[in-house]
């Protein structure tokens, strides 16, 4: 059987494809990289190709501030797991956005931070957390590429593909991502005082403590409705 279409495993058009490897020393140079991270790519990852360059030349896009292009990277991994770091080392090392598509034992999975070059310095860029699916068969299918109108269009459609949260109305993709890190961070802050909760045998304090449960459990709906 066939698995159904995944809305962020994309058909990108063939007239895209740039399908060149990337040698990770390329990467190390561009990004000052350390002994650590080296340790990373050397454990962690097989190989690295820049799959489709998405460019006003290659899909008649016109580019928008902050989005000229987008770039598509297959990772092939050595291993399931993939640490953030390598991600943001690549990132570091390539001015432009990227959404990246990591494969491992025929499964994939397609990841992005939300990127944009710093307000301050133009030739820097701020990341957010990544947003990534769950890891997909083989046999899902690829759904068409969204229809855009400009790169900027194109690369908000492709991250609300991966980011956990729908938008509001008239919500902008920055600050949706800004709620989905608070909505992250306060997830984190409950499942830190939830165990707290567990542990504790006086009941005056598990009074106590399940109160901040709940202020969080509603500041945390707050967020995520």
């Amino acid at each position: 059987m066939t698995a159904p279409a995944h809305p962020a495993l994309i058909r990108y058009p063939a007239q895209a494809t740039f399908g060149r490897t990337l040698p990770k020393n390329k990467i190390y140079e561009h990004a000052g990289v350390n002994t650590r991270l080296k340790d990373l790519f050397v454990k962690q990852v097989e190989q690295i190709v820049w799959a489709f360059k998405l460019a006003p030349e290659t899909i008649r896009l016109p580019e928008r501030p902050g989005v000229p292009e987008i770039q598509v990277f297959s990772i092939q991994l050595k291993t399931p797991e993939l640490h953030r770091d390598v991600l943001r080392c690549i990132d570091a090392a390539i001015p432009f956005p990227i959404v990246f598509e990591l494969t491992f034992e025929g499964k994939t999975q397609v990841i992005a931070a939300c990127k944009r070059p710093n307000e301050a310095d133009a030739s820097r860029w701020v990341l957010s957390d990544y947003f990534a699916t769950s890891w997909l068969p083989g046999s899902c299918q690829r759904t068409a590429m969204p229809v855009a109108l400009h790169m900027g269009g194109l690369y908000e459609q492709l991250l609300h593909r991966l980011i956990p949260l729908p938008a509001r109305p008239q919500e902008s993709l920055a600050a949706l991502v800004a709620r989905v890190e608070q909505a992250q961070a306060k997830q984190r802050e409950l499942d830190k005082v939830t165990a707290r909760l567990e542990k504790e045998k006086q009941f005056n304090r598990k009074v106590e403590i399940n109160v901040t449960v709940r202020q969080l459990t509603n500041e945390l709906k707050g967020l995520t409705t």
